[in-house]
């Protein structure tokens, strides 16, 4: 009953209901509310679910049982009835009394935006690190819902004395079932993480990283494939990515450069989600560089890099070094936009992730930046010593390298991390060795 009741089929055809109330979060005004519909459009196209119409009403204040009142949803229903709907999406977060009491009402299935985003995550996760963490966060999401939720409890006998009837012992065993569930689920991924953690390990014993975030549907994987000249999913379409995605940036720098493609951020995300994700963002967010993508013309980019950056706020990396990359500006067909962008955010790159040149410049720049990163040493290796020598030319960037009567001089960079694992230290010069003098 559990996962019947909660997914939503791709027959499914929805009506878009929406609310403007300045006490209301995310829909204060017109524009919140416009910007916020246009998002859940686009999550519906994810869906691949017909959107047949759309419904906004104007309060001064929310009506506690169903948002917009019973005489709206009576009205609603009726239009969206006749338009041949089978479900009523409302672009906010409702509780369990306020699904029960619109679905009494409409006599129409009822879900909310939350509902929305699970249920694509739910169908794009890959990884098993993934799709755990959305079970966890869907069974908590259905938890506090159930009765809004389970329509086998509108069938419920009443009790009798103290005895709670047939739907009240229902939904305490669904809710037995559901914690169960969500433990089972925790222990699970606390052995997942484990095994990613160890790979982590493992890889950054030889690598170091970059990251890809921002709003989702702002080119992320698509700049990921320019970058590094590989093919990965490239979809116009709301979470098209959700899984981290690990590929290799410069093969030839010591250690290799690996470029991570993360899930991207939305507006009015539940903290549930983002506590959910914070695993699987976890290896990115460790990385030495985050490139917060945002698409520059979409009328609300600004929007969109103030998300981003309370998303990583909220994710304890809002100090992380970072770069702004306004992509898609061969889309943009005002002329001031770009120019007002690279005055909003000065040291930002604007590119076209299909402009060869745009992309070649950004990803010099991010190797500079990986390998400016890097500790610089000098050191003096005998000519005996080949062992030592393969290992500096095999194992770090060599910036220098000069022959003298007895060794090499060498001025290598490298992260300190590996550094300490090479075997080399004893060759590195004194500050006063007058070698240095030479090569300075």
């Amino acid at each position: 009953m559990l996962d019947s009741e909660f997914h939503i089929s791709s027959d499914a055809s929805a009506c878009l209901v929406s609310i403007v109330c300045p006490s209301f979060e995310f829909h204060k005004t017109a524009e919140d509310t416009e910007r916020s519909l246009g998002e859940l459009r686009e999550l519906m196209r994810t869906l691949d679910i017909e959107t047949l119409d759309e419904y906004v009403q104007n309060r001064k204040t929310i009506d506690p049982a169903t948002i917009l009142g019973s005489g709206k949803i009576e009205e609603i229903a009726l239009e969206a009835k006749d338009l041949g709907a089978s479900l009523l999406v409302f672009d906010f977060e409702l509780t369990a009394s306020q699904i029960r009491n619109i679905k009494k009402i409409s006599g129409i299935s009822v879900v909310d935006r939350c509902h929305i985003i699970l249920e694509i995550f739910a169908r794009h996760a890959r990884t098993k690190e993934a799709k755990i963490q959305i079970e966890i966060s869907r069974l908590n999401y259905i938890l506090p819902r159930l009765s809004g939720f389970w329509s086998h409890l509108g069938r419920q006998k009443g009790g009798i004395g103290v005895r709670g009837g047939e739907g009240e012992q229902q939904i305490e065993l669904d809710r037995r079932i559901i914690r169960s569930r969500i433990e089972y689920y925790k222990k699970e991924l606390k052995e997942v993480e484990k095994a990613r953690k160890e790979r982590k390990k493992n890889r950054g014993n030889y690598a170091v990283t970059a990251a890809l975030v921002g709003y989702t549907n702002a080119g992320k994987s698509s700049l990921m494939n320019r970058l590094c000249r590989v093919d990965i999913l490239e979809e116009d379409k709301l979470f098209a990515t959700l899984d981290s995605t690990y590929r290799t940036l410069n093969p030839d720098s010591k250690p290799k450069m690996i470029l991570i493609d993360t899930v991207g951020f939305i507006s009015n995300l539940p903290s549930f989600l983002i506590e959910g994700f914070k695993t699987t963002l976890e290896s990115a967010l460790e990385a030495d560089l985050l490139i917060n993508v945002c698409d520059i013309s979409d009328i609300n980019y600004k929007k969109h890099l103030e998300v981003t950056r309370k998303v990583l706020k909220e994710l304890n990396v809002g100090d992380k070094p970072q770069i702004i990359v306004f992509n898609k500006k061969d889309k943009v067909t005002d002329p001031y936009l770009i120019p007002l962008a690279k005055k909003l955010c000065p040291n930002s790159f604007v590119i076209s992730s299909f402009n060869k040149e745009d992309v070649n410049a950004l990803r010099e720049y991010i190797i500079n930046f990986l390998l400016d990163q890097q500790d610089h040493y000098d050191l003096f290796v005998p000519y005996e010593q080949g062992e030592a020598h393969s290992i500096i030319l095999g194992k770090t960037n060599v910036i220098k390298s000069v022959s003298h009567e007895k060794g090499v001089f060498y001025r290598i960079r490298i992260p300190e991390f590996i550094f300490n694992q090479l075997g080399i230290k004893s060759y590195i010069l004194s500050p006063d060795d007058p070698l240095l003098d030479d090569h300075n």
